[in-house]
């Protein structure tokens, strides 16, 4: 391995959480790495003074990009979009280069998508990566000020998407025990007094599988639909397990030994459910699964 590509290379899972964080997509996130492999291949890294900012700025660049072609297909999604999962699992070596990307929770994701995409590159680069408002400013071709207005603008753009990003797993994974039992055992008023007043429910399904086609809104209305899924979830004898999804805890239902589904979810600051993620689209799982 040269030293070019050894550089590169100790750069990859930061290029990877970058782009994922960007993107929200596991192959989009892994060819704007590429992209940027393919600029680097051109360049003298002896000429650059700081090789990690380059491909910092090369890959920030070309995600803000590769994200408003996104959002632009994302238009005519089929239903809700939502980021994909990724499960922490070491079956495949790639895991490795996902590793710093899983510690992007779903939630703040979803909740990224408020912002245009060089807000959240100006606001990834600062809260991740804790780059300094010199490098964003290069980066983005913008002054420092207008950089430093985009981060606090983003800040308060996420804290009024509603769920918390620094819930602890121990109480996303009791909440979601406590929510799927209450269900479960069709205790409804156990349910509902789970839920915030205004919780909202999202579900992905794409075009290959059934979801709601839009987001649900309020405790009453999620109960109705999820108690229904969960009654044909019994009839076709599904396995529930729990896995590690984005550093917090999901619910994983598998037939037959594949994941149809997965769930998590996000309190209020008083400790209810205020944001559930249910992914059931399979293009979107099986990726999840390979990392």
């Amino acid at each position: 391995m040269t030293h070019k590509t050894t550089l590169f290379e100790a750069e990859r899972p930061r290029l990877i959480a970058l782009c994922y964080r960007m993107l929200g997509e596991v192959a989009a996130a892994e060819d704007v790495v590429q992209d940027t492999w393919l600029r680097w291949s051109g360049v003298d890294p002896a000429t650059l003074d700081n090789p990690g900012a380059w491909l910092r700025r090369v890959a920030a660049n070309l995600a803000i990009d590769a994200l408003r072609k996104a959002r632009t297909r994302r238009e005519t999604y089929v239903g809700p979009w939502l980021p994909e999962p990724l499960i922490t699992t070491a079956r495949d070596p790639a895991a490795d280069s996902f590793a710093l990307a899983q510690e992007c929770e779903l939630a703040l994701l979803w909740a990224m998508e408020r912002l245009n995409e060089v807000e959240r590159a100006a606001f990834i680069l600062r809260e991740a990566f804790d780059a300094g408002y010199d490098e964003i400013a290069r980066t983005l071709g913008r002054s420092e000020p207008a950089c430093r207005q985009m981060v606090s603008r983003a800040h308060k753009r996420l804290q009024q998407a509603g769920p918390r990003f620094d819930a602890p797993p121990d109480q996303v994974a009791d909440l979601i025990a406590r929510f799927s039992a209450a269900i479960t055992a069709g205790d409804f008023r156990e349910t509902l007094s789970l839920m915030a007043p205004d919780a909202v429910a999202i579900t992905d399904g794409g075009a290959r599988a059934r979801a709601a086609r839009r987001p649900l809104v309020g405790p009453a209305e999620i109960l109705q639909v999820y108690a229904a899924a969960l009654r044909k979830t019994r009839a076709e004898h599904a396995e529930a397990t729990v896995l590690t999804v984005n550093r917090q805890p999901a619910l994983a239902l598998h037939e037959n030994g594949i994941l149809r589904s997965l769930l998590t979810l996000t309190p209020d600051a008083n400790g209810l459910i205020r944001w559930i993620y249910t992914m059931r689209n399979p293009d979107k799982l099986l990726p999840a699964l390979r990392l």
